[in-house]
């Protein structure tokens, strides 16, 4: 046997079939339509796709599953009580795999059935073929008989495969020998070259052609048919087997490395992949979670976890031996965090259950106070009572508008009540002042060097309404003390004054002045202000009120907080005002 018709004829060997398949479903709805498919035509269910089509279903069936726990415990739930409802889509995902599974044993069986029943068609062929050869031996044989074996030894094709290639050999090397037996006519098996060298030269030109197909296995796939192909067509002409078969070769080196290459970059990008998905592992597993120790900061360290879950759903996946590992460490860390945050919300609800507690004992004392005309006393109280208010923490989110207009109402009516006293009192003041000053002005209008006895009368009887008149203002009492002084003064030696100094009120404030108002309205900005953060911490960012809503509590929280402070600079003012008097 030549070696150039050996190396004519001779299998190549065939590429081990792809490990991985491109999957163009993105939803589990299109990976059940696939397997469907599948199931209507088995021979579409190749195990790379079949693989790749399972991990995609789990990977998104995960992802749902996720969402669905991180709701359970934004809502107050933690994930270890989590227990998902049963999925209609995994029951049919698992029930069209197995039929497909089923399908194709049986395909596989009756494939086995068909390979040995071909084993044995071929082998009566190569019976017939060397009977084809002793006859010609002898007498001559029909090339035409010699065609005809050719045809059906094509139209047969798998065969077990432990027996392809011995079948081969035998099957080269008859018809090499009838070849040589039967010394063709030059011209008739020059055609017959002919012809294999156009089909061979195609055969070439289309592999080459797969140099630029985009899809790199599918242009792997196809190469492996043109190889079966280039196998079933006859010889060439000696002078050109090599060179025809090293243009084949050439071309399939260049698929091949293709496609190499692209497994090799689908592997470093595995591995780009998890060094990706470790990061987010390392950045989940040290959260410090000693300093999450309010609503806010909870809220803002779950928007950070989530979009690290986010990131992990948009990242490929890792190598097949770390893609499971990973995945379970990546999950265990997301398990821990909304396990701490659902321990934090649920003793936070218990601590906001004590708060309501408290702050409705505190409603009970102001309500027990408001009706109080102690003003002093009672004032003080009052605002010992919003003191321990400020003190104690939030309440459910529920109860919170409720409860704080219940307790200010209290407050709100002793003021109301404090104040409408306090303005009678400061009418009665001016009313007091106006009348001394008219005393001034008519005890300056006699002659202390001229009096009469009469003029003496009077002027000791305006003295004795001068000592009757009650208190005037605060602010200008010693001024107005100090100009009856002075107005008396020449009168000393005729005129009894009795006066005494004004009575005193211990430097204590007039309950309702202006101070007292401005002390009030920046308490209620402050308990405003309180409100409106405790509010904010109930919110979660992610929420359907969105960011938005968030932004204009926080700009009312900032106008308020303005607010407070110019009440705060009149009261200091005012503060700096008595100082000087």
């Amino acid at each position: 046997m030549s070696e150039e018709l050996n190396k004519e004829i001779a299998p190549e060997p065939v590429e081990e079939e792809i490990q991985e398949a491109t999957v163009t479903a993105t939803t589990r709805e299109e990976i059940i339509a696939r397997l469907q498919e599948m199931v209507g035509d088995i021979s579409l269910a190749k195990r790379p796709e079949l693989e790749s089509l399972k991990q995609n279903f789990y990977k998104l069936q995960r992802a749902a599953q996720e969402e669905q726990i991180a709701a359970f415990v934004a809502g107050g739930g933690t994930a270890q009580d989590f227990k998902p409802e049963p999925d209609p889509l995994e029951e049919q995902f698992r029930k069209l795999m197995n039929i497909i599974k089923e399908k194709k044993a049986a395909a596989q069986e009756a494939l086995e059935v068909v390979r040995k029943e071909n084993y044995k068609k071929k082998l009566e062929l190569l019976d017939r073929f060397k009977a084809l050869i002793e006859k010609a031996n002898t007498e001559g044989a029909s090339y035409n008989e010699f065609k005809t074996i050719l045809q059906e030894w094509k139209e047969i094709k798998e065969v077990p495969a432990d027996k392809a290639n011995e079948l081969w050999k035998a099957y080269q090397q008859y018809a090499e020998q009838f070849y040589d037996i039967q010394k063709l006519n030059n011209e008739f098996r020059e055609y017959d070259f002919k012809k294999n060298m156009e089909a061979k030269i195609a055969i070439c030109e289309e592999a080459e052609r797969l140099a630029d197909e985009p899809d790199v296995v599918a242009a792997f796939r196809k190469l492996q048919k043109l190889h079966q192909d280039y196998r079933e067509t006859g010889p060439v002409s000696k002078e050109s087997r090599e060179e025809i078969w090293n243009r084949f070769k050439t071309a399939s080196t260049v698929i091949n490395k293709r496609h190499q290459q692209h497994f090799e970059e689908i592997k470093d990008k595995e591995k780009e992949n998890l060094d990706q998905k470790t990061v987010i592992c390392e950045l989940l597993e040290g959260i410090e979670y000693d300093k999450l120790t309010t609503f806010q900061s909870w809220n803002e360290k779950t928007q950070e976890v989530l979009a690290l879950q986010k990131k992990w759903k948009d990242i490929g996946f890792a190598p097949a031996k770390q893609n499971q590992k990973i995945f379970e460490r990546f999950r265990a860390a997301c398990d821990v965090f909304f396990s701490k945050k659902g321990e934090f919300f649920k003793q936070a609800k218990t601590d906001m259950t004590a708060n309501l507690e408290k702050k409705t004992a505190l409603c009970e004392q102001a309500e027990s106070l408001k009706d109080s005309t102690d003003w002093k006393a009672t004032g003080d109280k009052m605002a010992e009572l919003q003191k321990q208010w400020r003190e104690i923490g939030p309440v459910q989110k529920k109860y919170t508008n409720t409860i704080w207009k219940r307790f200010i109402g209290a407050c709100d009516y002793f003021y109301e009540q404090r104040d409408k006293n306090t303005s009678s009192k400061k009418h009665e003041e001016n009313t007091n002042l106006a009348a001394k000053k008219e005393i001034l002005s008519k005890l300056k209008a006699f002659n202390p060097d001229n009096l009469s006895d009469d003029d003496i009368a009077a002027i000791q009887q305006l003295v004795e309404e001068w000592n009757g008149i009650g208190f005037v203002p605060f602010k200008v009492k010693d001024k107005i003390a100090a100009e009856f002084k002075a107005v008396m003064e020449p009168f000393s030696g005729v005129v009894r004054t009795g006066r005494g100094r004004q009575p005193q009120r211990g430097g204590i404030r007039e309950v309702g002045s202006p101070r007292e108002k401005l002390q009030r309205q920046y308490e209620q900005k402050k308990n405003e202000i309180q409100t409106y953060e405790n509010n904010l911490g109930f919110m979660n960012a992610s929420s359907k009120a969105g960011n938005g809503f968030v932004d204009t509590i926080k700009a009312k929280i900032e106008e308020l907080k303005k607010e407070a402070d110019e009440l705060l600079a009149q009261i200091r003012e005012l503060d700096s005002e008595d100082n000087q008097n």
